[in-house]
C-alpha cells in the first residue's frame, strides 16, 4: 500500500513512517522541502494527488513551541497551517480520478470542554467554546469530502491527547527540568490529563488506514479518540514521571504563572483537561502497547 502523509517529517510523522515501512508499505511525505520520498505542498496543488491507497494529515505549527510568543500572528499560523494543508489534501482527494480508500485527519481533544467530572467518548456532542475548540471545528470541517467521493473513500478523524515520546511533543521539554529535580504539578494538579504514547498513536492511524470492510464507507467521518484507556490526572502523571526518573517532584507551577508564560488560551491545555474515553478505538480491536502511564514512561526514559 502507498500512503501519503502530510507533515510526515514531524514527531508523530516520523514514528508513523517508521511503522508503515516496517509493515511493508510505501510512504510519500508532503513537506515544505522536496527530496527523496517527498513531494511539496505546492506540487500537490499543481499536479494533484499522486497515486496512493491512503492519505493522512499531521501537518500543523507546534502549539507548544517554546520559541514562539503567544500573539495574533502565532494564532493565525496555528489555524492556517492546519486548515490550509487539510483543505489542500481533501481537495486533491476529491479531484483525483482514483481517490484513496482511506483519508485520516489527526486533530485533537481540545474540542471537549475541560471538566473534572464529565467523561467524553467519540459520540459526545460538543460545540466550540474557546479558541482551540473553534480551531478543531474548522480543522475537521476542512477535511470533509464531497458526498460522491465519500461513497468510496473512508473518512476518519483521530483526536489525540498529549502525545508522549522521547523525540518530541511535551516530553521533550519536560524531561530536563524533571531530571534536574525541578518538576512539579501544573495548576491544581487535579485536572484530567488525557495522553497517548506516540507508538500507540501511530498504531491507531495504521489500524484505521486499513481498507474499509465490504460495506460502503459512511458519508460522515468515523471519529476515534486517540488516548490511552487509563484515566490520569496531572498530579498522577507528575508523580509517576518523578518515580520512573527517581527524582523529587516538589516544585508546583501555579496556574497564573503558566498563563503569564504561555498565554492563557494556550496554557489551558496544561492547566485544565478532559476525561476522554477511547470507546470506539477499543471496540475496533486496537491493541495498545502502552495502556498505562508506568509502561509508557518507562519506555520513554529507558
Amino acid at each position: 500500500m502507498r500512503i501519503l502523509i502530510g507533515g510526515g517529517s514531524g514527531f508523530i510523522g516520523r514514528e508513523l513512517t517508521r511503522l508503515l515501512r516496517d509493515k511493508g508499505h510505501e510512504v510519500t511525505v508532503i513537506s515544505r522541502q522536496s527530496g527523496p520520498g517527498k513531494i511539496t505542498w505546492v506540487e500537490l496543488e499543481s499536479r494533484g494527488l499522486p497515486p496512493c491507497e491512503g492519505a493522512v494529515n499531521l501537518a500543523g505549527e507546534n502549539l507548544m513551541n517554546p520559541l514562539r510568543w503567544w500573539n495574533e500572528s502565532y494564532k493565525k499560523d496555528l489555524f492556517s497551517s492546519r486548515i490550509d494543508t487539510t483543505k489542500a489534501l481533501s481537495q486533491a482527494i476529491a479531484a483525483s480520478s482514483s481517490p484513496p480508500h482511506s483519508w485520516v485527519l489527526v486533530s485533537g481533544v481540545a474540542c471537549y470542554k475541560p471538566s473534572l467530572t464529565a467523561q467524553y467518548t467519540e459520540d459526545s456532542d460538543w460545540t466550540p467554546f474557546d479558541l482551540l475548540s473553534s480551531l478543531v471545528k474548522e480543522w475537521e470541517a476542512a477535511a470533509l469530502l464531497p458526498e460522491n467521493v465519500a461513497k468510496s473513500t473512508k473518512q476518519v478523524v483521530i483526536r489525540p491527547g498529549a502525545v508522549l515520546g522521547r523525540d518530541g511533543g511535551a516530553m521533550k521539554q519536560m524531561l530536563l527540568p524533571f531530571w534536574l529535580g525541578l518538576g512539579g504539578t501544573l495548576g491544581s494538579g487535579r485536572q484530567p490529563f488525557p495522553w497517548i504514547h506516540v507508538s500507540d498513536l501511530a498504531g491507531i492511524i495504521t489500524h484505521v488506514l486499513e481498507p474499509p470492510a465490504d460495506s460502503p464507507p459512511s458519508p460522515s467521518p468515523q471519529v476515534f479518540n486517540g488516548v490511552a484507556p487509563a484515566l490520569n490526572t496531572n498530579y498522577e502523571f507528575t508523580k509517576e514521571l518523578g518515580r520512573v526518573l527517581r527524582r523529587p517532584t516538589i516544585f508546583p507551577v501555579p496556574g497564573f504563572v503558566m498563563n503569564a508564560l504561555m498565554g492563557s488560551e494556550r496554557a489551558v491545555v496544561l492547566t485544565q483537561g478532559q476525561k476522554v474515553i477511547p470507546k470506539r478505538t477499543l471496540e475496533s480491536g486496537f491493541q495498545y502497547k502502552y495502556p498505562d502511564l508506568t509502561s509508557a514512561l518507562k519506555e520513554i526514559v529507558r
